[in-house]
């Protein structure tokens, strides 16, 4: 039988792991988008467009430069997952 407090530190080693390697990307979203909110409201120019497309863009640059910290970060949770599954169940 799994005891609830092992579950307990599972969900929340998940939690953070997804909560770190989400953060780049939010991070960056959240910068660029302020940038860009500022430049529109200096120059008035509203278009949909003018915020969505470097967002995208630079998102995506995140994701390849911290590609290897996320994979790292959450193979070493796969990583402590797995072997604690003997543990887990047994106790």
């Amino acid at each position: 039988m799994v005891s609830s407090s092992a579950v307990i530190d599972i969900l929340t080693q998940a939690i953070t792991t997804v909560i770190i390697c989400a953060a780049p990307m939010l991070i960056t979203a959240m910068v660029v988008g302020l940038i860009i909110s500022i430049f529109q409201a200096t120059t008035q120019i509203n278009e949909q467009t003018l915020a969505f497309v470097p967002k995208i863009v630079c998102v995506m640059l995140a994701l390849l430069i911290f590609g290897s910290f996320i994979f790292s970060t959450v193979g070493g949770f796969v990583g402590r997952l797995f072997n604690s599954i003997n543990t887990i169940i047994v106790s």
